[in-house]
């Protein structure tokens, strides 16, 4: 069964979804938000099957504006932090590299807490 969402996107959001309806050639919206959502899920499940002490590379980007909030993020997970880069980008963006080494639900947690906030435009952690 399928079941009609509606779905509220700023206008750069929409502009995404339509280049990749047309560039990797999606039947419609529907089908290419459905493949962003298992994607997505996919990534959290992955996520969840972490276990011990990991070590990562967390990137973010996000406006300029926000540099506080990402630097008290920083702080509160100081303990698992090994490296921190940031570079400012073109149009008032900035992209950090944090290289993480702690327990997984607390480097989960870190990138959790940076993935729910609206004030990232990107968050992607890999681990190795």
């Amino acid at each position: 069964m399928t079941e009609i969402v509606s779905l509220s996107l700023d206008e750069a959001s929409l502009k995404d979804l339509e280049m990749l309806q047309k560039e990797l050639g999606f039947s419609g919206r529907s089908e290419a938000v459905r493949q962003c959502i298992r994607l997505f899920a996919n990534d959290h499940k992955q996520s969840k099957k972490l276990k011990g002490e990991i070590h990562g590379v967390l990137l973010v980007v996000h406006p300029d504006e926000y540099n506080e909030m990402i630097s008290e993020s920083r702080h509160a997970f100081q303990h698992i932090v090994q490296t921190h880069i940031h570079n400012h980008l073109e149009n008032h963006v900035c992209m950090e590299l944090f290289v993480l080494k702690g327990p997984a639900p607390t480097v989960q947690e870190f990138a959790q807490k940076l993935h729910a906030s609206p004030k990232t435009n990107l968050v992607k952690l890999l681990v190795v």
